[in-house]
């Protein structure tokens, strides 16, 4: 009976985590079709008036072409309509010509008007350009985001509304769109064909604050809000910082709020992703729920800005290196020209040293030129010809064996705990594995690496140890394959915390340790890994694990249709450096200690 009782638990207990696997997985919201008279196509849009970002006023029906007009939702901070402004520019001369001209209209009555003519001017936006700051068309259209296209008719009829195609959103592209909505109405219109695409959601910059009586609320910017924003969101959120909009002064959040809104509500802002069973980590930035509760309680208010004496002094960051003066830095030896779309493989970079002896780092911090570009870098050290540890060196196919330095947006410096540093050998070669991506504006990067070195040999030396499987098989079309991989800590060790790494197929990883009395403990817990942060876990106690330990890892994918970052969802997927292969590293950052 007591058998029983247990198999049925076991079942019970298995199927309940099974299920709870299907849930996991990042935040990607794809376009998707929605009820075109719900979203108010083939209904006539007013004729409203405007006056354009030149001065010069207008009217819809007067802004018409022959075959009717488009409305594109654009602003200059975006990232979506960043990356979909040059395409933007050369849709709107092309379509133009053919009798449908392009009304750009910015909801964005925050940003300043250098800034909205600079994007113009990158992207190269022809015809008329709005800034509707009192929200005017906003209100008349009840668009939703930043990056939503209204197609219009000659009637003035509205035929289409959505997103422009499936190749951008929040948190994900991909190398060529699915599916081209705006483009197959378009050309419908200039052929005089029936408009087959009629409405889908259009992923972008939220717009869409709730539209209920303000609240009363004690909460306001100025006494509560900036300190959570001061804490939790301006060292990405600043200007030159990766941040794509930047949230110091009050006008900028409250410009912001409904995008802060959606991600507040989605958590994956700001970025942090390990779950309830993780061990607890020093370098948490999630909101607590009481400071959750009091943004959503501000936006829901209104945004009340409250009394200017009640704000905190303004947080001074660091200018320049964060570690201080390097003692050395290490630079790439030419530039790169990042252009404004497309794809860019891994750019390998290698630079040798000329240190005359061995060193030991205490602390690095890459930094990048063009941080808005830079999606991650890893670099990794070569040992010289001849070095007494040359055997030693971990093996730098991708990285799998560890890396000597690495850098996310958001965490780009670092340094060792009292008493640990990192060997670098004299004479040796850096490896610099730079991943960039586009952002619709082309920028120049030459990154470098800064080392601030330890008075001489530490107490005890970092590793950073890959547990990874080459093995990688991901059926096509699979929306959950499971992948594993273990490593043996062969010494009593020490352990700081865990970088997990996977391509955009990526979906959930978990480290869990087994101890040589066969017990199990979960250490880190990623139920919606994102391939735009990597991550890494920095434990706020050490662990201490006897020798014997094996720490699993284990990773779940997402091959599916239903993954919009998935570059092929026909492919059958394998181990490889690029993005669209796939990875399953588990890094852990750990030393040995002296046997007991």
């Amino acid at each position: 009976m007591r058998i029983a009782l247990l198999l049925v638990f076991v079942l019970v207990f298995a199927a309940a985590w099974a299920a709870a696997e299907e849930e996991r997985g990042p935040v990607r919201e794809q376009p998707r079709y929605v009820d075109p008279d719900e979203a108010g196509v083939g209904s006539l849009v007013a004729d409203m008036a405007f006056t354009d970002l030149d001065g010069t006023p207008g009217r819809l029906s007067t802004a018409m072409g022959d075959k009717g007009l488009v409305i594109a939702y654009t602003n200059a901070t975006c990232p979506v309509c960043k990356r979909y402004g040059p395409r933007l520019g050369r849709m709107a001369t092309r379509y133009t010509e053919q009798g449908m001209p392009f009304l750009f209209v910015n909801p964005s009555g925050h940003e300043a008007e250098k800034l909205v003519r600079r994007a113009i001017e990158v992207h190269k936006l022809p015809g008329r350009y709005v800034h509707d700051t009192a929200g005017v068309f906003t209100r008349a259209l009840g668009a939703k985001t930043t990056a939503e296209v209204f197609v219009l008719d000659r009637a003035r009829t509205l035929v289409y509304r959505g997103a422009v195609d499936d190749q951008y959103g929040v948190g994900y592209a991909v190398d060529e769109p699915r599916h081209r909505y705006l483009e197959g109405v378009l050309e419908a219109l200039v052929d005089g064909r029936p408009v087959a695409e009629r409405a889908t959601t259009a992923p972008g910059c939220v717009l869409d604050v709730p539209t209920t009586q303000p609240t009363r609320t004690k909460i306001t910017y100025h006494a509560h809000v900036s300190r959570i924003v001061q804490r939790k969101c301006q060292s990405c959120h600043r200007p030159g910082e990766n941040g794509p909009f930047p949230l110091m002064t009050f006008e900028d959040v409250k410009g912001n709020a409904p995008m802060i809104r959606w991600v507040v509500e989605k958590r994956t802002m700001p970025p942090w992703f390990a779950g309830d069973e993780s061990l607890e980590c020093r370098n948490d930035l999630s909101l607590s729920e009481i400071e959750r509760a009091s943004l959503m309680a501000w936006i829901d208010a209104g945004t009340p800005e409250g009394d200017e004496a009640d704000a905190p002094r303004p947080r001074q960051w660091t200018q320049g290196w964060k570690i201080g003066k390097p003692d050395a830095v290490i630079q790439i030896p030419r530039e790169f020209q990042i252009p404004a779309e497309g794809t860019i493989p891994y750019r390998n970079v290698t630079v040798k040293t000329d240190f005359p002896e061995d060193r030991w780092v205490k602390a690095f911090e890459i930094r990048p030129t063009a941080p808005q570009v830079v999606h991650h870098v890893l670099v990794f050290v070569r040992y010289p010809r001849g070095h007494p540890r040359k055997h030693e060196q971990p093996r730098p196919r991708g990285g799998i064996d560890g890396y000597f330095a690495a850098m996310v947006p958001g965490q780009t410096a670092f340094t060792f705990p009292e008493g640990t540093a990192r060997f670098l050998p004299k004479d040796s070669k850096l490896k610099f594995q730079i991943h960039y991506t586009t952002n619709g504006e082309p920028a120049v990067d030459r990154t470098r690496l800064g080392l601030v070195f330890n008075g001489g040999k530490p107490e005890f030396e970092m590793r950073s140890t890959g547990i990874h499987n080459l093995r990688l098989r991901i059926p096509p079309g699979a929306a959950n394959h499971k992948e594993e991989a273990s490593r043996m800590v062969p010494l009593r060790g020490r352990i700081y915390g865990f970088t997990p790494h996977m391509h955009v197929r990526g979906k959930a990883f978990r480290y869990v340790a087994q101890f040589p009395d066969r017990t199990h403990k979960v250490l880190l817990d990623v139920p919606r890994y994102d391939f735009n942060w990597q991550l890494n876990y920095v434990l706020a106690e050490p662990l201490d694990v006897p020798a014997g330990t094996r720490i699993f890892v284990t990773a779940w994918y997402d091959n599916s249709e239903g993954n919009p970052a998935n570059p092929d969802p026909t492919k059958t997927v394998r181990w490889g450096d690029q993005t669209w292969d796939e990875m399953l590293i588990g890094y852990v950052d750990w030393h040995p200690l002296p046997p007991r």
